[in-house]
């Protein structure tokens, strides 16, 4: 009796653990499921990624290409980073100008579930300056209208999103190491004449594009409008989370909105308007909110200006009572230091927000904290 008592009871222990690990298996393979269906997002650099997560949350997985220790104009991709794009759903970028290999991506990745999203799409462009020589000069040719002839420039997925979780085709993929997550021109704003479409591009030597200028996040006005273009694209390749990512944005654009009018209200009333900057960063910015923007360098903050450059700046500067040149953390202030020297000016950091520091990320900054700081640099300069 006993041992058809012991028998039952472990018949008994079996099942209930049987059921047991049943309900495990089916709530892990459940999570499981839910983890592979949060879209994969491949964002270009700091800004794009932090306008992306803001608007995404906790609903897709975001990385970031380029890390905060590499100059962006300088970056291409390798091998892993086109294998990282290739399993992704979206690749999220500012422009092509910035980006400069989006095109290779486009010739090297098949693009059939992969929608490649211009945040800067539709957005008029300023004419990309040299340099210093330049800043007597107004717009040549007016502001273009940035619209792609590229084919599939935005590509949509071919899958049905539509009542059901979008789900990866294949494995999922473990991107560890791969993505690193966080871590013009002077014009004389009054550029003429009708918006021209964006129809081609001029290309240096290495088929880089410079025809326009890229900045547009370091105007909180143009990071306005990348942020409502992101948003538009991923909420039609993910239209289950539609109302989240509609939520997202309008609560992120607000924020933005507070920043544009801080700027506004700051800059409307100073008594300089002209900035000496390292490199052509700040035109969107000084155009949104009324300054002129004289660069030391052209596109990248590493070139360095030519003898009679410098002596067309300095000249500007003493003329227009110039008494702080601007430079760039993330690059050599050399250049600046010696044009400040020679005028007996102070120097000043701008942030051109193309990644973020140690430093920064430590103390939990942000595209919108670190703007406010850059506006207190130029009311404090400019005042």
């Amino acid at each position: 009796m006993k041992k058809l008592l012991f028998t039952a009871s472990l018949l008994a222990t079996s099942l209930l653990f049987a059921g047991c690990q049943s309900t495990n298996d089916s709530e892990n393979a459940a999570e499981n499921e839910a983890k592979k269906e949060k879209l994969e997002i491949v964002t270009s650099f700091y800004p794009i990624y932090e306008f992306t997560k803001e608007i995404v949350g906790d609903e897709a997985n975001v990385s970031m290409l380029i890390p905060a220790s590499i100059e962006p104009h300088d970056w291409e991709p390798a091998a892993k980073d086109l294998e990282l794009i290739q399993n992704a759903d979206a690749l999220v970028f500012n422009n092509e100008n910035m980006e400069t290999w989006i095109d290779e991506i486009q010739n090297t990745v098949d693009t059939t579930n992969l929608a490649i999203i211009d945040a800067s799409e539709g957005i008029e462009l300023l004419p990309f300056s040299e340099g210093a020589h330049e800043h007597d000069h107004s717009h040549e040719g007016e502001a273009h209208e940035h619209e792609h002839d590229h084919e599939g420039e935005v590509h949509e997925h071919d899958h049905d999103h539509e009542g059901e979780a979008h789900e990866h085709e294949g494995d999922t993929h473990d991107h560890e190491g791969e993505a690193h997550e966080p871590e013009a021109d002077a014009h004389d704003h009054e550029a003429e004449g009708e918006a021209h479409e964006h129809e081609g591009h001029d290309h240096d030597e290495h088929g880089h594009h410079h025809e326009f200028d890229p900045h547009l996040w370091l105007s909180p006005k143009m990071a306005i409008k990348e942020v409502e273009t992101i948003a538009t694209e991923l909420m039609k390749i993910d239209p289950e989370n539609k109302e989240v990512y509609e939520t997202n944005k309008n609560n992120y654009i607000q924020k933005l909105q507070e920043l544009d009018k801080a700027y506004e209200e700051a800059l409307a009333n100073v008594t300089n308007k002209e900035i000496i900057t390292q490199h052509a960063a700040f035109g969107y910015l000084a155009d949104s909110y009324g300054l002129t923007q004289v660069p030391i360098a052209g596109l990248s903050p590493d070139n360095e200006p030519s003898a009679k450059q410098l002596k067309e700046l300095k000249e500007f500067a003493e003329e227009h009572n110039i008494s702080t040149i601007f430079f760039e953390d993330n690059a050599s202030s050399k250049v600046a230091e010696t044009l400040a020297n020679e005028l007996n000016a102070k120097t000043a950091v701008l942030n051109t927000l193309e990644g973020l520091s140690e430093e920064d990320e430590k103390n939990g900054a942000t595209y919108i904290s670190i703007m406010e700081e850059n506006l207190k640099v130029l009311k404090d300069a400019l005042k």
